[in-house]
This record gives structure tokens, C-alpha cells and sequence, in this order.
């Protein structure tokens, strides 16, 4: 293995890679030797981006279009992204949306919740379900090659957000399926972890990167003084996608600059 590959070989299937942390996961983790499967909802531009990068390095990939609002097509994702690169060895569920609407939970439609829901929660849920077969079905017993399983959630997952039922309704629904997830199938060589990013500057962060009041407010939230930058993440989900979290499982990496110490519950 080259010096610094770490997931040199590894194939993977990075949800929501067309932009942000998704897309900067994907070139993470072909920076460290892994073939990756890039999707995208409606960037297409972003998507091709990521791949660019990836091939730029030698890389295999393949540019997967799906729309997740309808999680039955999770399912149909996971399977061309298997058929593109022979199999996939890492999975990690970063598509997400958060609500378009009002900010207080009691106005958001019943058709924007499902939608919010639809997207952060039971899409990765089918995704997970693919994956754990395939990856069962491969073998490797325990403590084996079985592979790794990466739900990026939010610190939403443990305080409660403006207007933000659904979403946080989801981000802690995936991080209890990350945990029933570990519990379950370790006996088939799969580690399954969650990453919960707090105020990452991303394209979905940037109305409030664009309003002072807020930027300020969320200065004085966060103990490092700034928002994260998508990289900051990726860099925590190629270790736990690598072997040097070879004895790590069912855990939440909150990567947020110290933001969970200050807020607490009142987010």
C-alpha cells in the first residue's frame, strides 16, 4: 500500500457528493486511494466536478443520477453503484435536505415533513438495508472485511433547531439506526458509525454565511469561533471508513467546533 493511501482499492458510494461535505467526502477519500460512485439529485455540474477530481487521480467513478425523495429508489442507487465500480466496500448517506418553509414546526406542511423525512431518514434506511446484504453476503466473520457503513447526521441528532422538526426528527431516527445498525451486524465484519457535523459552510449553509447577525450569533455558539469547512469532515469520515477505526462501531463523532459544549439544548 502507498504511503498515506489508506482506503487504497476501497470502492464507495457517496450519497449527496455533487457539493458540500458529500462532495468533499468523495475527494477525500479518492485523495486516499478509493474508487467512489458519485451521486447527485439535480447537480449534475457538481457531480461531474467530483468525478473530474476523482479520474484527475486515477480513480474509478461513476456519476449516478437518483432523487431520494423517493426512498424506493435508495434501492436501485445502491445497485448501479455495485454494477459500476464490482462491488462496494464503504457507504456513506450524506444527501439531505432541511425544510423550505416556516420557522415554527406547527405551519411545516405534512407534504414538506415527508419530504424532509423522506430524504434524511428512510432513503440512508433502504441505503443501509442494500448495503448490509451485499456487504453480509461478501462475508469476512467477525472482526472481517465485511465493510463500513457512514451515516452523516448533524448535532441536530441531539438539540432541537428552529423550526426544525423534521429534519431534527430525522438526523436522531438515523443516528438510532446507526446504532442498532452497529449492534447488529458486527458479527459480519460491518462497522457502522455516524458523523454529526455542527455549522459547516456548505451550499445549504449559505443564507446564514451571508447573514452577520446570524454568522455572529453562531461565532458566539461555536467555542472554535467559525464555521467548518466541508474538508474538516471529510477527514473524519476517512477514518472511520479506514482501517485505523478497525475497532470503532455504533458511535456519533460530533465535528462541530466545540458547538455541543455551549448549546446544549438550546440550539
Amino acid at each position: 500500500m502507498s504511503v498515506g493511501m489508506k482506503l487504497q482499492g476501497k470502492r464507495a458510494l457517496v450519497t449527496g457528493s455533487d457539493s458540500g461535505i458529500g462532495q468533499a467526502i468523495a475527494i477525500a477519500f479518492g485523495r486516499e486511494g478509493a474508487h467512489v460512485a458519485v451521486h447527485y439529485h439535480s447537480d449534475k455540474a457538481g457531480a461531474e466536478a467530483t468525478a473530474a477530481d476523482l479520474r484527475a487521480r486515477g480513480r474509478e467513478t461513476a456519476v449516478l443520477q437518483s432523487d431520494l425523495s423517493n426512498p424506493e429508489n435508495g434501492e436501485k442507487l445502491f445497485e448501479e453503484a455495485v454494477k459500476a465500480l464490482g462491488g462496494i466496500d464503504i457507504l456513506v448517506n450524506c444527501a439531505g435536505t432541511d425544510v423550505e418553509g416556516p420557522d415554527e414546526s406547527v405551519y411545516v406542511s405534512l407534504h414538506e415533513f415527508h419530504r424532509v423525512i423522506h430524504i434524511n431518514l428512510i432513503a440512508p434506511w433502504v441505503l443501509c438495508q442494500a448495503a448490509a446484504k451485499h456487504m453480509g453476503d461478501r462475508g469476512g466473520g467477525q472482526g472481517g472485511p465485511g465493510g463500513v457503513i457512514l451515516n452523516i447526521t448533524s448535532v441536530h441528532e441531539e438539540i432541537p433547531s428552529q423550526g426544525g422538526a423534521a429534519y431534527t426528527a430525522a438526523k436522531a431516527g438515523l443516528r438510532n439506526i446507526t446504532r442498532n445498525l452497529a449492534m447488529e451486524l458486527g458479527s459480519k465484519g460491518i462497522r457502522v458509525n455516524n458523523i454529526a457535523p455542527g455549522f459547516i459552510a456548505t451550499p445549504m449553509t449559505r443564507e446564514y454565511l451571508e447573514d452577520e447577525q446570524e454568522m455572529e450569533k453562531s461565532r458566539r455558539a461555536i467555542p472554535l469561533g467559525r464555521p467548518g469547512r466541508p474538508d474538516e469532515v471529510a477527514q473524519v469520515a476517512v477514518f472511520l471508513a479506514s482501517e485505523d477505526a478497525s475497532y470503532v462501531t455504533g458511535s456519533s463523532y460530533f465535528v462541530d467546533g466545540g458547538m455541543m459544549q455551549k448549546l446544549g439544548g438550546d440550539a
